[in-house]
């Protein structure tokens, strides 16, 4: 349970974009602060991207939306059977999970639900 300004502060450095999505070439086009960004993606896929930061009680609820379609040659959509979406969808799922959990993990540093965060002193 972190608030959303810290979780915000982890997305915040386009750095870090590369870490999380290694595949993707993401342009802020909607910095929302501590509610989150919303980027066009290129590169593997083709479409947009947003994570949404929700504060609930002492925390932030992650939403991730990933709105885009797999690319081709030369960044042209190209076409997938049912099948290779479907594997590609859970794939990503998947990927999206394991940032938010080793996000949640590095950023709660252990802390309990309802006990309040270290403060440096």
């Amino acid at each position: 349970m972190v608030p959303p300004s810290t979780v915000a502060a982890a997305f915040a450095d386009p750095r870090s974009w590369r870490r999380y999505w290694p595949d993707l070439e993401l342009r802020v086009y909607t910095d929302r602060g501590d509610k989150g960004l919303r980027w066009t993606v290129t590169g593997a896929l083709i479409g947009t991207m947003e994570v949404w930061l929700e504060p609930v009680l002492d925390g932030t609820v992650l939403h991730y939306f990933l709105r885009a379609t797999p690319a081709g040659p030369r960044g042209v959509p190209r076409e997938l059977s049912p099948r290779e979406l479907r594997r590609e969808f859970d794939r990503r799922a998947r990927a999206a999970k394991d940032v938010a959990l080793g996000l949640k993990e590095i950023l709660e540093d252990g802390r309990e639900p309802g006990v309040p965060p270290r403060t440096v002193e």
